[in-house]
């Protein structure tokens, strides 16, 4: 009998993803971070899974799964942030970063796929530039106060608008493969989620850290991980 080991790693992640947020929401501490640790491991699993179907694209799918291995590893700094409150912004630089990174790999799986040409990488930059430039002068008119990670937050808005902007570019340019535009909807899904979790982390009043707003995120950010892993199963 043949499995479809994508398909059964995608469905268990989702489930784990679920209880995941359960525990997040009605216990917290260790037992939100061991359950986020694992639901994380199970995107890391379905693009894996992917990856083994399609072993003709070995670099595409290295860049996409050492994308989601770093954002595996933001998701335990960010967590950490609220367990080791002395040492909050270490974690939450350290969340930045990984994903950071993580998000360079993914805009190198892209263009190493893409028909790329000079003006659809001139759109992709001026486009993810427009996009953390917005999100940067938007900061008061939504109630945010970025203080001394502004920095930081520039640099990663612009590295996750690339990802969605180089997807939906490529997209376009391939005539809509469906491997892009499951990367798009993910990149999407993915800048959703943080704009919830600028709220959570950056708002002035400090109230936004509600437990319906820590289902949305999770919600977009899983839902965003997922997608981008199954992007490997439709590449060509």
């Amino acid at each position: 009998m043949t499995y479809n080991y994508y398909l059964i790693t995608l469905v268990t992640g989702a489930i784990i993803t679920a209880v995941f947020l359960i525990l997040r929401v009605k216990k917290g501490g260790f037992f939100g971070l061991f359950s986020k640790t694992v639901a994380s491991v199970s995107f890391v699993a379905t693009a894996m899974t992917a990856a083994h179907q399609k072993t003709s694209f070995y670099e595409f799918t290295s860049f996409m799964i050492m994308g989601f291995m770093f954002g595996l590893l933001g998701d335990i700094w960010l967590d950490l942030k609220w367990m080791y409150l002395e040492n909050k912004d270490s974690f939450l630089y350290a969340g930045f970063i990984s994903f950071l990174i993580g998000h360079i790999f993914f805009i190198s799986a892209i263009l190493h796929n893409s028909p790329w040409t000079f003006w659809s990488i001139f759109a992709s930059v001026v486009g993810a530039l427009v996009i953390s430039t917005g999100a940067v002068l938007l900061e008061k008119p939504m109630g945010l106060s970025y203080g001394k990670f502004k920095p930081i937050v520039f640099l990663y808005s612009t590295t996750l608008s690339l990802t969605l902007t180089t997807s939906a570019v490529t997209a376009y340019i391939t005539g809509f493969e469906k491997c892009w535009v499951i990367m798009t909807i993910g990149a999407a899904l993915f800048l959703f989620s943080d704009l919830v979790l600028s709220g959570m982390y950056f708002s002035v009043k400090q109230d936004k850290n509600t437990p319906v707003n820590v289902i949305i995120n999770h919600t977009l950010y899983y839902a965003a991980q997922f997608m981008l892993a199954s992007a490997i199963h439709f590449v060509k």
